[in-house]
């Protein structure tokens, strides 16, 4: 008799028995055969949108707007972020004048890529 690996669902088979939930489950479980085509696909569906310039009085208005938002405030933020444009609503955490950057909840976000940002309470212009 060749030597053979004898699994546990073969071993209660042979013994009349029938195979555990677990081994019969089993065999009903997604396969995926292609790992990461789906994720890819979904990735080159995206369309890259072009940053837009703001121009002299856009920028001068969004600074005014910045530098009224002060920590624990909530903003909702709209941001340049690689490829389009995202939105982050929620607490302000951290601001930092020296990199440029405000943290909204997690998210860092320079301020070279803000286009409009607004008060969370009263949506303010």
């Amino acid at each position: 008799m060749p030597n053979r690996r004898i699994s546990r669902a073969d071993q209660a088979r042979q013994q009349g028995g029938r195979a555990p939930r677990a081994s019969r489950a089993q065999q009903f479980m997604p396969f995926a055969a292609l790992r990461g085509y789906y994720e890819l696909i979904r990735e080159r569906e995206c369309i890259v949108q072009p940053k837009h310039e703001l121009t002299e009085e856009e920028a001068l208005a969004l600074s005014g707007k910045l530098s009224r938002v002060q920590r624990r405030t909530m903003v909702r933020i709209t941001y340049y972020d690689g490829d389009a444009y995202a939105t982050s609503c929620g607490m302000v955490s951290d601001i930092d004048v020296a990199s440029r950057t405000i943290t909204v909840v997690r998210t860092r976000i320079r301020f070279d890529d803000i286009l409009d940002i607004r008060n969370g309470e009263g949506i303010e212009d």
